[in-house]
């Protein structure tokens, strides 16, 4: 299910010069919000979790998400030089999951490890908030990175959209309305961070094993939509 030359090529086209710097640019914001906010607001548990919750899950991981999950496959899709890789004998799904792994991997690095970072410059993981939001960024990354390809296999305007889910209903209807919270990655992955952290510090609007059913719903099914999609793309000439 893995392929080893899809993986290196989509990595390349991930970390390539442009994409690198603007996934790149969110971890580095974290990392000063949090060295002026510890420098002026001491080490404050309720901080931490207002700038790890309010800017890392809301905002930087499903935005690197969209950056690594659509990159992963869209371009090639959009300049037609997916063709090029689907007439190798390579299995459709197998060229999704490992695109799948790879996206993975690097929102991973590009989310969960400048989360515990901040985490420890605001209050040196008091109460686990650290760990909890590491976690939590951890496993966010998987389920955006699986509905973010997937948007990218099925439409080319996967970045937009993208936007609009991160954006619109993760950042904004996924923090105020009440009824938007139970279908947000975010609130999924916080009840993970919620059972991680110290009794009352963090809050989520979804208890653990629905939120665990959830995400990995959410994982399997996109994953295994993309690769029925990527089937259906026919070569020229196939027709």
């Amino acid at each position: 299910m893995y392929n080893p030359t899809v993986a290196r090529l989509t990595y390349r086209a991930l970390l390539g010069r442009r994409r690198a710097a603007i996934l790149f640019v969110l971890p580095a914001l974290l990392i000063v919000i949090a060295v002026a906010v510890r420098a002026f607001a001491g080490a404050d548990d309720q901080v931490a979790v207002d700038v790890l919750g309010g800017f890392a899950i809301a905002t930087m991981v499903p935005l690197i998400g969209v950056i690594a999950g659509t990159g992963a496959i869209g371009p090639e899709i959009d300049d037609g030089s997916i063709v090029y890789l689907l007439a190798k004998p390579v299995k459709r799904p197998t060229i999704i999951f490992t695109k799948l792994i790879v996206a993975i991997a690097v929102t991973m690095v590009f989310s969960a490890l400048p989360t515990f970072a901040a985490g420890m410059i605001l209050n040196g993981n008091g109460q686990q908030i650290a760990v909890a939001y590491t976690i939590a960024a951890l496993v966010a990354s998987i389920a955006y990175s699986a509905l973010f390809l997937l948007l990218g296999t099925v439409s080319r305007h996967a970045v937009v959209f993208g936007l609009v889910y991160a954006l619109v209903w993760e950042a904004l209807f996924g923090s105020f309305v009440p009824g938007a919270r139970t279908l947000s990655v975010q609130q999924w992955s916080l009840a993970l961070a919620e059972k991680v952290g110290g009794e009352g510090a963090i809050t989520s609007e979804v208890g653990l094993p629905l939120a665990t059913v959830l995400l990995a719903a959410v994982t399997v099914l996109a994953t295994w939509y993309a690769g029925q999609k990527l089937r259906t793309l026919k070569l020229a000439g196939e027709e």
